[in-house]
């Protein structure tokens, strides 16, 4: 499916070749996927890459997650590798979490990259990616967060996040 969705983006590609004003919509999750398969964001919240039982206040309905960042992100992880509060995360933070069906099969990558000023980014600054593991895309980076900023605005966020709310 990751291929489909490199072909469907250059297909719109060429489509609107014409057309200097318009965004592929298809290359940023490609980028999110890409970016959230890799090695890239390798620093695991509280350093630890156990499973995390769906908390409460999820609005995922995977039974299972777990969340890492890029070097960029983790910079501002305290000594136990938890968002330090009263901060925003800088320019280039990526922020993956993997939504597990059980134990053994990952279903969902939810990615949150800080992009600030750029097409497709919030007034905060996210890019957001939902994307399943197999390339199927949730819901387009395009649309701004607009599926899931209303839970991670709730009380008790950090710049969106919400794992020291929940996994303290």
């Amino acid at each position: 499916m990751r291929h489909a969705l490199k072909s469907a983006g250059l297909i719109l590609t060429v489509a609107l070749s014409g057309c200097r004003h318009e965004a592929d919509p298809f290359a940023v999750d490609a980028e999110l996927l890409d970016r959230a398969r890799g090695s890239e964001a390798s620093v695991w919240y509280r350093f630890d890459d156990d499973l995390l039982p769906r908390s409460s206040g999820s609005g995922h309905n995977e039974a299972f997650l777990r969340t890492r960042f890029n070097d960029v992100a983790a910079s501002i992880l305290d000594e136990n590798g938890k968002v330090m509060e009263d901060t925003l995360f800088p320019n280039g933070s990526l922020i993956v979490k993997e939504l597990w069906l059980d134990e053994n099969t990952l279903g969902t990558y939810a990615v949150l990259l800080k992009r600030t000023g750029t097409q497709g980014a919030d007034a905060d600054g996210w890019v957001w990616g939902y994307v399943r593991a197999n390339g199927e895309v949730r819901e387009s980076a395009i649309n701004a967060g607009n599926a899931c900023r209303s839970c991670h605005g709730q009380t008790g966020h950090i710049d969106r996040t919400l794992m020291n709310a929940y996994f303290p």
